[in-house]
């Protein structure tokens, strides 16, 4: 500083000089402000900024083209920030706090105002988004939207108005929400609805929300929820297979309750119900096509019409008795030929059939398969009671255990035959109305005990191998399949109690026959009639009366007969000597 003196004083004062004086006018610029800056000089890297300081000041070009700007031209105009003056003379500038200063003021007046700011996305960040405004800006989830962003990504690059929510300058904290925007333009929406909003109007909404049982539709200021049953006339399974978010519907305003806003929303309501006229338009007997819509463990559903949905029974699919799974048959999305078999409107229920379409077997095998004609299958199933043949599509036969063989004894049909073995059967009876179909392996050949009757007359000798050894007797092959019994009273003249012990299987044994019978399928043999006959009996007339009587009879029986009606002609002969 200088030194002025004061002549009238007469003493020295200390105070500034002139040249102080002149250059503290010139500094009219101070640390920490926001000043006017013109462009008045251009670089390659900086431009030459005049604050109307002392001197002139640079800023690098870069701050400019960060924030956007076009080409910088000389004489433009800019904020510029002073942050310190430097030693060498001349001050340090900066475009970007400048901005960020202004931004800040901004910040401030918008939330007292209320007032909005608009930003863009920048990227996503933990709990939200960042936005810039300006300066970074924080932007929950919770305040993205009235409702949950799906495609978050979606929004990156996009400007919005926001609202400010709080702000922290010493921390360069900002947090922002284009919620309250949109909450606030709601209401207004739905306070013009209310006044407008009506039962049995018909408005275009935008689908917000899919559930299990039903969609949520905006109206342009409310909600309304559309019941899954009032989606369609026909069943759905799920709405999300009809619609998505976003879509635009046309819906039916079925319910307002203006002290809850809560609207009721339909959209099959908007057609006539197609149940009314089903039964003009598919009347029983009917022949169409169905869409398989879903299946069951006792039938498929399937569509003939949009909401006409009706059942067809797993026993009205194919004509074949073997119980198969729906899924087996067909699959759901296939086209199927049906006819309609009845129809009940008051319950919304009409029941198909794919089966009458095509000519039940039945009802030509008595034509084709003839009682007493041979055919040929393979062996489909065996069980403890027979085998089944496949004959044709939906048709199989049966042939009984008992009609395998003539002679021999099968405990099981798996001792002899195989699935899938490829036989020959002969038709042995046909029940249309029952739909069984008997068949028979014996019938192939004659019946061998029907020759049993000419080939082993009563009185004649067999030879035979013994099979089976018992209590009560021994059992004799005397030809393939052919057993005979010679009972134990058979045996010997002398009382046998058991010829267990007497006689060994395999062994080759010498009998006479004294009963033979065809329907009986038994032959009675003796050993003992080998060797003794009755005195006085004619061994030929106890033939004849054998062969003569029915059922099982034995020698010994017939023998134990004439012996009675003799002791009766005896004592009756003494009666008449007394006499």
């Amino acid at each position: 500083m200088g030194k002025i003196t004061t002549a009238t004083q007469n003493q020295e004062v200390q105070g500034p000089s002139f040249a102080d004086l002149f250059e503290e006018n010139l500094c009219v610029a101070s640390v920490g402000e926001v000043v006017v800056g013109t462009v008045i000089e251009l670089t390659k890297d900086f431009a030459i900024v005049d604050i109307g300081d002392k001197s002139e000041s640079e800023v690098p070009l870069s701050e400019f083209r960060a924030e956007g700007k076009g080409e910088i031209k000389v004489g433009d105009t800019f904020d510029v920030f002073v942050e310190r003056r430097e030693a060498e003379g001349g001050l340090k500038l900066s475009r970007e706090k400048a901005i960020g200063i202004k931004v800040w003021e901004e910040i401030a007046n918008i939330q007292e105002q209320d007032g909005t700011i608009n930003g863009r996305i920048e990227n996503r960040v933990k709990g939200g988004l960042s936005v810039d405004i300006g300066v970074p800006a924080f932007l929950p989830y919770s305040q993205i939207d009235l409702r949950p962003v799906k495609d978050l990504d979606g929004l990156i690059g996009h400007s919005f108005d926001f609202k400010v929510l709080k702000y922290n300058r010493k921390r360069n904290n900002v947090v922002i929400s284009r919620r309250a925007i949109l909450e606030g333009q709601r209401e207004k929406l739905r306070q013009q609805m209310r006044e407008t909003l009506a039962e049995g109007s018909v408005i275009k909404g935008s689908i917000t929300n899919i559930t299990d049982y039903g969609i949520f539709v905006d109206l342009g200021g409310m909600d309304g929820l559309c019941h899954i049953t009032d989606l369609s006339w026909g069943r759905v399974s799920h709405p999300g297979k009809l619609y998505r978010v976003g879509d635009e519907v046309e819906v039916k305003v079925l319910k307002y309750d203006k002290d809850t806003d809560k609207v009721s929303l339909g959209v099959k309501q908007l057609k006539a119900d197609p149940w009314s006229t089903v039964s003009e338009r598919f009347p029983v007997g009917t022949k169409t096509t169905g869409k398989v819509v879903s299946i069951t463990d006792y039938g498929v559903f399937a569509e003939i019409e949009e909401g006409i949905e009706g059942l067809i029974h797993v026993s009205e699919m194919s004509w074949s008795k073997k119980t198969r799974h729906p899924s087996k048959i067909v699959a759901v999305s296939d086209e199927v030929e049906v006819m309609v078999l009845n129809i009940d409107v008051d319950a919304k229920r009409i029941s198909l059939g794919m089966k009458q379409l095509k000519p039940n077997p039945w009802d030509l095998v008595t034509e084709h398969y003839p009682v007493g004609s041979i055919i040929e299958g393979k062996i489909k199933n065996i069980t403890d009671f027979g085998i089944f043949i496949g004959i044709e599509e939906g048709i199989d036969g049966l042939i009984h255990v008992s009609d395998l063989s003539w002679t021999e004894r099968i405990k099981h049909p798996s001792e002899k035959f195989g699935k899938d073995d490829t036989i020959q059967a002969v038709v042995l009876k046909i029940d249309r109305e029952n739909e069984r179909f008997s068949l028979g392996i014996k019938q192939l050949q004659p019946d061998p005990w029907q020759e049993a009757v000419s080939k082993y007359p009563i009185g004649s000798t067999v030879d035979g191998k013994i099979t089976n050894v018992t209590d009560f007797g021994i059992f004799v092959e005397v030809e393939d399949g052919i057993e005979g019994l010679v009972h134990v009273s058979e045996i010997s003249k002398e009382k046998v109690t058991t010829p267990v012990g007497m006689y060994n299987v395999g062994d080759m044994l010498t009998t006479k026959v004294i009963n033979v019978s065809a329907k009986d399928r038994k032959i009675g043999l003796s050993i003992k009639a080998l060797t003794e006959e009755p005195a006085g009996l004619d061994y030929a007339s106890y033939k004849s009366k054998a062969a003569s009587t029915s059922g099982p009879s034995t020698f010994g029986d017939l023998l134990k007969e004439e012996m009675n009606n003799l002791g009766q002609e005896a004592a009756a002969s003494r009666e008449d000597g007394e006499a």
